[in-house]
């Protein structure tokens, strides 16, 4: 399997000249800008938002990813929490994050590398899913190198091992913003208090979790294997988490379910 993916990908990289890619610090973009490293050389450039909305870990790993690959990574601040648009939280608030990013990035292509194309880590499973950010990717001409190939989530993890690029296992890292329910505003505060909760979570022992945000009550989920254990040390989190401004904290005795607030959308699932 292996041979004929690399083959399929290195006759779609063949054409560029260079390419700017769109990282987030997840495994789908790691394997693009890997690849692109492989095939291009110097010519791959990565591009990560630096905004409330990514986790400072995920910035540390794609800082770290770069320099063990030697590929240059600019970073910039897209500030999507100045868009009102982005701000009120509506059902497609992940079209406004990826425009914002997407048009800065085109701003970096335009100025210093013309000749460049822009990727992301768009893969063929990403279609069957709710991705407003798809829309801005088609409107800004973004290439997704691994869905053109027909690359789903496994193909990506078994080349990412190969390679063994050291997110090639990372559990899915959805932004901040995604915890917060659609219709309350995202706000500076909101993300930093989801994260700092997320970050205690983790040591708390609970690799897997999200904080969802609901006003004044935090509602933790976590794999339903690891609820057991999150009983186990849930008067320490949630003497924890009520430091962090949360009045009422609460399990989510259904577990993880990743996209669980997108069941708001009308006619979704």
């Amino acid at each position: 399997m292996i041979p004929s993916l690399l083959k399929r990908l290195e006759s779609w990289f063949e054409p560029l000249e260079g390419s700017l890619t769109t990282f987030s610090g997840g495994v789908d973009s790691a394997l693009v800008l890997y690849l692109s490293k492989r095939f291009l050389g110097e010519n791959a450039i990565g591009i990560i938002a630096d905004s409330p909305s990514l986790k400072r870990a995920d910035l540390e790993i794609a800082r770290k990813f770069c320099k063990e690959f030697q590929i240059t990574l600019r970073i910039i601040e897209t500030g999507e929490l100045t868009n009102p648009d982005y701000a009120r939280n509506p059902f497609n608030r992940c079209y406004y994050c990826k425009d914002t990013l997407y048009r800065m990035t085109r701003k970096v292509h335009q100025a210093e590398y013309p000749r460049f194309v822009l990727l992301n880590g768009t893969n063929q499973d990403d279609h069957s899913d709710l991705r407003p950010g798809l829309q801005a990717a088609n409107e800004q001409a973004v290439l997704s190198p691994l869905a053109d190939c027909g690359l789903g989530k496994p193909e990506v993890r078994a080349l990412a091992k190969h390679f063994k690029l050291p997110v090639w296992n990372k559990p899915a890292s959805p932004c901040l913003s995604s915890r917060i329910p659609y219709g309350q505003n995202v706000t500076e505060r909101k993300l930093n208090q989801v994260e700092a909760a997320e970050i205690a979570l983790n040591h708390f022992g609970l690799d897997i979790v999200r904080v969802r945000h609901f006003g004044e009550t935090a509602k933790i989920e976590t794999p339903i294997d690891a609820i057991d254990h999150l009983r186990s040390v849930f008067p320490q989190v949630e003497i924890t988490l009520k430091r962090l401004g949360f009045k009422k904290v609460q399990i989510d005795e259904e577990g993880l379910v990743s996209g669980k607030l997108n069941r708001a959308i009308p006619n979704h699932g």
